[in-house]
């Protein structure tokens, strides 16, 4: 399984972009694909994550509303809408396959098992 995400650049506050991540294969234990971040001196966040049939959606509180996860129709490649986008969204985006279970409901990097590079977004203020 290898994920490959694209879409990341220089971008202005208030800009819209979308990150695109393909995903070649599908791990036994993989349930959903999601977008996770990582700031300098930060740990990685959670942000979305969708299942692979598409129906499902979750979204960490601190982008819901600005931020939208989609499917394709051909299921392989998964989508980041970021909207009103802020300088403290300044970070590497990653996507993810999560091949673990949360016990609690929780979305957290722990339960993703499979990665893929990230790709740099920056934004100006």
């Amino acid at each position: 399984v290898q994920l490959q995400a694209s879409g990341g650049g220089l971008v202005q506050a208030g800009d819209s972009l979308t990150l695109s991540c393909v995903v070649s294969g599908r791990a036994f234990n993989s349930y959903a694909t999601g977008w996770l971040r990582q700031a300098p001196g930060e740990e990685r966040e959670f942000l979305a994550a969708v299942t692979w049939s598409g129906d499902s959606t979750y979204y960490a509180d601190s982008v819901k509303g600005r931020f939208g996860i989609s499917r394709g129709a051909a299921k392989n490649t998964v989508y980041l809408q970021m909207n009103n986008v802020r300088p403290e969204d300044t970070a590497v985006y990653y996507c993810a396959e999560a091949t673990r279970k949360s016990g609690d409901g929780i979305w957290d990097p722990f339960l993703f098992g499979i990665w893929g590079q990230g790709t740099q977004v920056t934004v100006s203020s």
